[in-house]
């Protein structure tokens, strides 16, 4: 009896770790409505009936970005805001541009893994792992190589080539977010605490500040 119970007790455990997952689509498709009031954790249908071919075009990947700003890159990013046909689906698209010597800053996606391609240049690339170990993995890539990045851990890509470079990343996530390590210490509104900061990277307040009014 008391096997049985064990046994029961594991394959409850294991079903409600597969029912934590996203759940599949129940439909061929749904098309994000973005004028419903309604608010949901995603976005809305649209009537399967006034949906369209456009809602699943997105033009314009073609185009490169302006890489005129201070860190010397752009990203044009393809997700449910700028096409309504990936609602549900779990995925999404970027281009990223870099001048010369420009950096996709370090940064994170919290709901997305991406998966990285690139397409003209040669990029440093690399990721943390979280603490304690926080280590490094970095690689320099050339056009044709393919590089992954974990889902919420912080990573970068420097362009390391003598002119452009492209690259097109796969994101797991119809909405991945990206939180910008710099900008949301330095720049979050209202600021952290300068104190708060300085003790955490072991500098002057002042030095802080300066950092911030960047932002």
């Amino acid at each position: 009896m008391a096997s049985h119970l064990l046994l029961f007790g594991l394959l409850m455990a294991t079903c409600s770790l597969i029912l934590a997952s996203d759940p599949s689509p129940l439909q061929d498709f749904c098309v994000a409505d973005p004028n419903s009031k309604v608010f949901v954790n995603g976005v809305v249908c649209k009537d399967p009936k006034l949906v369209k071919a456009d809602d699943f075009l997105f033009r314009g990947l073609n185009v490169m970005g302006n890489t005129y700003n201070d860190v010397g890159s752009n990203v044009t990013l393809v997700n449910v805001d700028m096409l309504p046909g990936l609602n549900t689906l779990g995925i999404s698209l970027a281009r990223i541009d870099y001048a010369p010597n420009g950096i996709n800053a370090p940064h994170t996606h919290p709901r997305a893994t991406e998966i990285l391609t690139v397409i003209e240049g040669s990029l440093l690339v690399g990721f943390v792992t979280s603490n304690p170990e926080n280590n490094l993995f970095t690689k320099v890539l050339e056009v044709g190589d393919v590089f992954v990045f974990p889902e919420g851990l912080i990573h970068f890509q420097a362009n390391v080539g003598h002119g452009n470079a492209l690259a097109i990343a796969g994101l797991s996530s119809q909405n991945p977010g990206a939180i910008t390590i710099a900008n949301a210490v330095f720049g979050s509104n209202p600021d952290i605490d300068a104190n708060i900061l300085a003790k955490a990277f072991q500098v002057d307040a002042d030095v802080v500040t300066k950092i911030q009014a960047k932002f």
